[in-house]
């Protein structure tokens, strides 16, 4: 896939943000790779997905950054939004511990299905680190270039934008927290919500109504987290 290619299938926001980006060797060659993987195996999320959260949530208009870390591996669930699935899919443990979550926070009901996309359009930027996975291989896709891409993502946001809130959940996330100028943004930090770890202290994080109360103090502004289809 060309950086022009690329650069297509994201919002064109986006595309100008990270446009230093695509011309690197390190992207060249994760390009390279993929296009090698897709030849032999099924890749999730498809192609035309992989920049789903590029293009639901423009780079101006993001309020709250959820990072996840690989996308689901398994079929018809990864669909470029972190946490995420498609509608009709079951619903994956961890994002039944996130639904769990909002619903103590908020008292919003819990959700039927799992897709993200109502944040999403409402600038939740839901973010994987790795943007691409192999069927039923977690953490295949992992240290071929998306990471350094990822964190240029992140890094961009942190030193163009202003007033975000970061949401990281887990050891993997909270590491990115050096990417983050914490004077500027909010960081919020939590065990990740999976059924291993969400009763270490994800459980009662309240994050969402934290995010809100700091999105409305300095953007006049909220996420309606009820927004999911029913």
């Amino acid at each position: 896939m060309s950086a022009q290619t690329v650069q297509s299938k994201m919002e064109k926001t986006w595309s100008q943000a990270l446009k230093q980006e695509f011309g690197q060797p390190y992207y060249l060659e994760l390009q390279a790779f993929l296009k090698e993987e897709r030849e032999s195996f099924s890749i999730y999320p498809p192609s035309s997905l992989i920049f789903r959260a590029f293009v639901l949530t423009p780079f101006p208009e993001v309020k709250v950054v959820i990072l996840g870390q690989d996308p689901y591996h398994g079929v018809g669930q990864a669909h470029g939004l972190s946490f995420s699935v498609e509608q009709g899919v079951p619903l994956p443990p961890s994002l039944k511990n996130i639904f769990k979550e909002l619903h103590t926070d908020l008292g919003i009901p819990l959700p039927p299905q799992g897709d993200l996309s109502g944040w999403a359009c409402q600038g939740v930027f839901l973010l994987n680190a790795t943007l691409s996975v192999r069927h039923k291989s977690p953490g295949s896709h992992q240290k071929r270039g998306w990471e350094t891409f990822t964190d240029a993502t992140i890094k961009t946001l942190s030193d163009q934008r202003e007033h975000l809130v970061f949401m990281l959940w887990g050891n993997f996330a909270r590491a990115k927290k050096a990417l983050i100028d914490t004077e500027k943004h909010l960081v919020l930090e939590a065990p990740h919500p999976s059924p291993f770890s969400a009763y270490t202290g994800f459980f009662g994080s309240r994050h969402f109504s934290k995010a809100n109360a700091y999105l409305q103090t300095h953007h006049n502004d909220s996420v309606d987290w009820s927004a999911l289809p029913k």
